[in-house]
């Protein structure tokens, strides 16, 4: 399975501060905000993964990510000039995915939980159609929501709906078969325009190939398309960290963790920002991993 990470938009809600820089690049608490979604993709075991923007900021992902070499990954750049739809994503990225199955996560979502890597290689190992995660949220109405069967399979998605028949909102993370391709080449634009990821979460639902995976107690799902909800995930995380010890969405520590690089490699990266206490946790974990400092 490759991964594709969606970082592109104008951020207007967020604006003045995304006027010069794109959301996705700014901080979540000690980190970029993109580092969260590509720590989902690790964690799902893809190593090669399409990071997709506009054309003014693509240079500055570059600048950030590189080739993606030193997390042991294969990073590959392409633009999304206007905001015509996430599933535009599977039509941009159409050579890069090939014949291969795809993982679509959006580059303002943030997921936490423990046994998350687990339950995400699981669904890549039983993918048949689309794996869809849900969240239990108190308003369903402001969001697409799914209601499931007894067969754990989705029969129908409401995109706002005024009487939800569930609260199982779906999430920004999207696993598909290679029919995901052809499904969004096929799409008619929606009334506002763009290629709606719901049209193509629909035909799979018409297929009887829709699965939702229920991410319930214990896990922690969060955008940051506000400037509240981007205060409030930087405080998550810092709290998170601050009590735990553990910094979340740490390229470096889940390449480590993941077998995609060895310690002595995670310690170099942690000597590159040594002056940062994130570089000095980097050099820590690979310490304790057996790098020879």
């Amino acid at each position: 399975m490759k991964g594709i990470v969606l970082a592109g938009g104008s951020g207007t809600r967020l604006h003045p501060i995304t006027q010069a820089v794109s959301k996705q690049l700014l901080p979540v608490y000690d980190k970029p905000m993109v580092y969260y979604p590509i720590s989902v993709l690790m964690l799902a075991g893809i190593r090669e993964i399409l990071i997709i923007s506009t054309p003014a900021d693509l240079p500055n992902f570059r600048k950030l990510l590189g080739n993606g070499d030193q997390f042991g990954l294969s990073f590959t750049y392409a633009e999304q000039p206007s905001p015509n739809g996430l599933a535009e994503a599977f039509v941009i990225g159409a050579d890069f995915i090939g014949d291969d199955d795809v993982a679509l996560v959006l580059g303002d979502n943030i997921f936490y939980g423990q046994g998350f890597s687990s339950r995400l290689q699981e669904a890549v190992r039983e993918l048949d159609g689309c794996v869809l995660f849900g969240y239990p949220v108190k308003d369903p109405e402001r969001y697409g929501v799914g209601e499931v069967g007894p067969d754990g399979k989705l029969v129908s998605i409401e995109e706002k709906p005024e009487k939800p028949r569930s609260n199982k909102a779906i999430t920004g993370l999207y696993f598909y078969d290679n029919d995901v391709v052809d499904i969004a080449r096929s799409l008619k634009p929606s009334a506002r325009g763009e290629l709606e990821i719901t049209d193509v979460n629909l035909t799979y639902v018409r297929r009887d190939q829709a699965t939702l995976v229920e991410l319930s107690r214990g896990f922690a799902w969060l955008d940051t398309g506000t400037h509240d909800s981007l205060l409030e995930a930087g405080q998550f995380v810092q709290v998170l960290e601050h009590r735990t010890g553990v910094r979340i969405a740490c390229l470096e520590e889940i390449a480590l963790r993941m077998g995609f690089i060895n310690a002595d490699e995670c310690y170099a990266l942690g000597m590159k920002l040594a002056k940062s206490g994130y570089g000095e946790y980097v050099k820590a974990v690979a310490v304790a991993a057996g790098a020879s400092a």
